[in-house]
C-alpha cells in the first residue's frame, strides 16, 4: 500500500512540474548592413551641412562641428519653446498677445538697424498662431522678442529656456543668446540643427506654419514666407537665416517618395556662401542626391529559415519567412534583426509563429513567420519517464 501511494505521489509530482519552454535560436545575423560603397554626397565646399532621413538615420555631414552663427534659424527654437509651453491644435488660434508701448517704441530703431520686422503698435493684438506666423514666415525679429516676453516674462528668462530645451534634445554644441538669432553669439552646428528640426517638425502646428507660402496678419496684411524654396524638390519648410556673420543658412525638410514610400529628409546648411542663394543651391543638390540614393534591398527571401526551435526530447521545428522582407535605405545603413524569443510548446505545421523585426533608428520592418513542421508536446509517459 505504501509503495502504491509513493508511486502515485511520484507520478503526480512529475506531472505537476512545469514543462520547459522551447528554446529559440536565431540563425540569421543579428545585424544587416546594406551592401555597397559608402555614398559620396555633394556636400558644400564651405560652411557646414548635415542630413538625416527621418526614421532611418543620419547620412553624415561636412564642415566639422565648430559652433557658428545661425542667424534667424534660431527662431525655430523660439517657436519650439513657445509651442511646448503653449501647445496649439492645428485648428486653434490660441491666446492673445498684446504689444506693449516699449515694444512698439523699439520698432523705429530696429528698422533703422536693418532688422527683419513687421510694423507693430502699442495695444495691437496677435493670436499665438499669428505671432508664430510672423516669426517664421517674414522672420520678424521684433515678434521673436514679443513672444519671448509673453512666454517667459523677459528675453533673459526665455533664452535660458531655449538653452535648457537644446540641452534636453542633446544639442551639445548649441548656445542661444537671443530669441531672434541676430546676435552672432547665438551659435550652433548643422548636426544640432537637424536634431532640432526632427523634434520641431513633430509639432503639427509648427509644420503647418512653416509650409505656408504666405499669411495675413493684423495691421500688416499679407506677408510672404522668405523661404522661397517651398514646393521645390519637395521642400515643406522649415527656416532660413542670413546675416553678414552667419552667411546664408537653411534648415529644411523635404518630402520625397521612394519605392512607393513617403519619406522626409531633414537637413541643415550653414554658410555655404554669403547669401541665401548659396544655401538654397546647396540644399537642392543634397536633396536630389539623397532621392537618387535610396532604394529597397531584400534581406530575407520567402521560405528562408531565420530561427530554429528545440523542444523536449529532440523535438524540433524551424521558423521561416512567409514572404520576402525588404528594407529601404542606402549602402552602409544598418538594421538590427530580431526573431521571436519565446514560442508555444505545441505548434502545428505551417502555423504562424510571431514576426521577424528589422529596425533602423525609428523604423521597424516586420515579416510574418511560420513553422516549417509541427512541434509536439511531450506525452504524459515521457514526462514521467524522462523527468519532464
Amino acid at each position: 500500500m505504501v509503495t502504491v501511494l509513493a508511486a502515485g505521489g511520484f507520478v503526480a509530482f512529475m506531472l505537476s512540474r512545469p514543462v520547459p519552454a522551447p528554446r529559440v535560436v536565431q540563425t540569421v545575423p543579428q545585424m544587416y548592413a546594406i551592401p555597397g560603397a559608402t555614398p559620396a554626397l555633394p556636400w558644400p565646399q564651405a560652411g557646414q551641412a548635415a542630413l538625416e532621413v527621418a526614421g532611418l538615420g543620419r547620412l553624415g555631414g561636412s564642415g566639422g562641428s565648430r559652433p557658428v552663427p545661425i542667424a534667424s534659424v534660431a527662431k525655430v527654437m523660439t517657436a519650439y519653446v513657445v509651442l511646448r509651453d503653449h501647445p496649439l491644435r492645428v485648428d486653434e488660434d490660441g491666446p492673445t498677445l498684446t504689444v506693449t508701448a516699449a515694444e512698439a517704441a523699439a520698432y523705429p530703431a530696429q528698422l533703422a538697424g536693418g532688422e527683419s520686422l513687421i510694423p507693430v503698435a502699442a495695444g495691437e493684438e496677435f493670436t499665438e498662431r499669428q505671432a508664430l506666423q510672423a516669426l517664421l514666415l517674414p522672420s520678424a525679429n521684433n515678434i521673436a522678442h514679443i513672444l519671448a516676453r509673453w512666454d517667459a516674462g523677459s528675453d533673459t528668462t526665455f533664452v535660458t529656456e531655449m538653452n535648457q530645451a537644446a540641452a534636453k534634445l542633446g544639442m551639445a554644441d548649441t548656445h542661444y543668446t537671443d530669441p531672434a538669432g541676430l546676435d552672432p553669439a547665438t551659435v550652433s552646428t548643422a548636426a544640432d540643427q537637424v536634431t532640432l528640426a526632427h523634434a520641431a517638425m513633430q509639432l503639427p502646428v509648427l509644420g503647418q506654419i512653416v509650409a505656408m507660402p504666405q499669411a495675413t496678419l493684423p495691421g500688416v496684411g499679407p506677408v510672404k514666407n522668405v523661404n522661397t524654396q517651398l514646393g521645390k524638390d519637395g521642400i515643406v519648410g522649415i527656416k532660413t537665416g542670413s546675416t553678414d556673420q552667419a552667411g546664408g543658412c537653411l534648415l529644411f525638410a523635404a518630402e520625397i517618395t521612394v519605392e512607393g514610400q513617403r519619406l522626409r529628409i531633414l537637413g541643415a546648411v550653414l554658410a555655404p556662401g554669403p547669401n541665401m542663394a548659396d544655401a538654397f543651391d546647396a540644399s537642392r543638390h543634397l536633396i536630389q542626391a539623397v532621392t537618387g540614393l535610396l532604394h529597397k534591398y531584400q534581406v530575407v527571401r520567402a521560405g528562408e529559415v531565420v530561427a530554429t526551435v528545440q523542444g523536449l526530447r529532440n523535438r524540433r521545428t524551424a521558423l521561416a519567412a512567409t514572404g520576402d522582407v525588404d528594407v529601404l535605405g542606402w549602402p552602409g545603413l544598418t538594421y538590427r534583426i530580431e526573431t521571436p524569443t519565446a514560442v508555444p510548446g505545441r505548434i502545428a505545421a505551417g502555423a504562424g509563429v510571431g514576426t521577424l523585426k528589422l529596425t533602423a533608428s525609428d523604423t521597424t520592418v516586420t515579416g510574418a513567420l511560420r513553422a516549417t513542421n509541427a512541434l509536439t508536446s511531450p506525452s504524459r509517459w515521457e514526462r514521467i519517464a524522462y523527468g519532464r
